[in-house]
């Protein structure tokens, strides 16, 4: 009986889908946006409030620890940006785990979805920072293949790239001209890169990636870039020092 009345429910359900589709048309759609913020904090639900506080206690004990300190606010921002040269430096910076020496790392800016905070800078900052399962890997490319994925950078506008790397790209996002440690790139040599997985795949327009060779992809879960950008900062704090990316002229807009 149970079965044979489901039944009856599923067809009752699309003939009255069939009879909707059939008599209406979707002839727009509109949206608003809904800021929360502290303004809503003036009429608080203590009911609700009470309800969250033992959720609230597990998830502040998980995410606020303070990992360092942020010398500044950092954002991410195209061509280059104080966040995007931080974070591809961290690449490099984390390299020697690896036993690794490449020449340089690449960070996507959609990689990066929120800004890190100036001041105490917590574990629930860098989940939020980088929320993606990103892991860190090392390919090498043939340096034409590179000069390739230097200019679907520029066609970019630009993405994280570390300190070395000077690129100097159109206001049509064409690659005018680069150097890397201040030599031009040489088609014929090879390039060891860090970046993440997620780029090495060929994301983000960056398919010359697929061309890399001799890779090295770490799967444990400590090598989630998030955890190599917390592992950064807590270096920094047991040295007394704020960590702080700089803007170096790294990718430049010819005007």
């Amino acid at each position: 009986m149970k079965k044979t009345f489901s039944i009856l429910m599923v067809i009752s359900t699309l003939l009255l889908i069939a009879a909707c589709t059939s008599h209406y048309h979707l002839t727009s759609i509109n949206r608003s946006r809904i800021v929360i913020d502290q303004r809503f904090d003036n009429a608080p639900d203590t009911e609700a409030a009470a309800y969250i506080a033992p959720y609230k206690a597990k998830v502040d004990s998980v995410m606020g620890p303070i990992l360092g300190t942020s010398a500044k606010y950092m954002v991410a921002n195209r061509p280059e940006s104080e966040l995007s040269n931080l974070l591809s430096d961290i690449l490099i910076w984390a390299s020697k785990e690896y036993n690794e020496k490449p020449v340089l790392g690449i960070y996507n800016m959609g990689g990066m979805r929120t800004a890190i905070p100036e001041g105490k800078v917590t574990y629930g900052d860098i989940l939020e920072v980088a929320p993606f399962e990103n892991k860190i890997i090392f390919l090498t490319l043939k340096g034409d293949d590179f000069l390739t994925l230097l200019r679907q950078i520029a066609a970019r506008g630009g993405e994280g790239v570390s300190h070395g790397l000077k690129m100097v790209i159109s206001s049509n996002n064409e690659l005018l001209s680069v150097t890397l440690h201040g030599k031009p790139i040489n088609a014929q040599k090879n390039y060891r890169i860090a970046t993440i997985d997620y780029l090495a795949q060929g994301n983000d327009g960056l398919t010359a990636f697929k061309k890399g060779f001799d890779i090295v992809s770490p799967k444990e879960k400590k090598n989630n870039s998030r955890f190599l950008i917390m592992k950064y900062f807590r270096e920094k704090e047991a040295k007394g020092e704020k960590v702080s990316g700089e803007i170096e002229g790294r990718i430049v807009i010819q005007k």
